[in-house]
């Protein structure tokens, strides 16, 4: 019995990195798509996106079954709960890129806009903080995923900067709101997206420890 249960755990592993891994290259493309201004490539992220809905589905049902059939306790039920708690999170994560997608093909029927510095930088923070998000998961490492929450403070920083970029541009010229606001509503789909990182940390933490630390102060943690 326990053999056949860790055999299960395992598939449920193995089935999260797989999606992890879906919403990794789903962010990279959809910041390629952004910066290249590659309107096929948009397309092509938003067809793939039931592909990582489905694998939400089969893991949510995997894990149910799971804690049905096994009952498990402890340290077993707490890893159960932590899949089901992350997979959500990849979810969302994807279709803030499918957004992310969507803006892109309305901005490249539009002239382009000065670039804004932070939204690439802001991009790359929340590409990494997913990664490492997965990271500290694979590894067990609750220290990891404590840094990768400090780095939400960047993400949050730099959606503030480009926003204020975003905003003088649209004082210099009534032209350019339209694109401005696209970008905008761009930066705060990455700001999300770093969000989505800590969560899935936050659950980490309390999968390595047994800690809680959702809603508490950072000083707490």
């Amino acid at each position: 019995m326990q053999r056949h249960f860790d055999r299960d755990i395992e598939e449920i592993k193995d089935m999260l990195l797989r999606m992890g891994a879906m919403a990794e290259d789903t962010i990279a493309q959809s910041i390629r798509a952004l910066l290249e201004r590659d309107t096929l490539l948009a397309e092509e992220v938003i067809r793939h996106d039931d592909e990582i809905d489905q694998m939400e589905v089969a893991i949510d049902l995997k894990a149910i079954e799971l804690i049905a059939k096994m009952q498990p306790t402890a340290t077993d039920l707490r890893f159960v709960a932590t899949i089901m708690k992350i997979t959500p999170e990849l979810e969302r994560i994807a279709d803030l890129a499918q957004d992310v997608c969507e803006r892109v093909m309305e901005l490249n029927r539009e002239p382009q806009l000065k670039p804004v510095v932070q939204l690439p930088h802001l991009a790359e923070i929340a590409q990494k903080m997913v990664r490492e998000a997965l990271d500290s998961f694979v590894r067990g490492d609750a220290d990891l995923a404590r840094s990768v929450i400090r780095q939400d403070d960047i993400a949050d920083a730099l959606t503030e900067d480009s926003f204020r970029a975003l905003l003088t541009y649209m004082l210099e010229n009534p032209r350019n709101i339209s694109p401005a606001i696209r970008l905008t509503f761009i930066g705060k789909y990455f700001e999300r997206m770093a969000d989505g990182a800590t969560n899935i940390c936050e659950m980490v933490v309390f999968l390595v420890e047994g800690k809680m630390i959702k809603h508490t102060a950072p000083g707490a943690r």
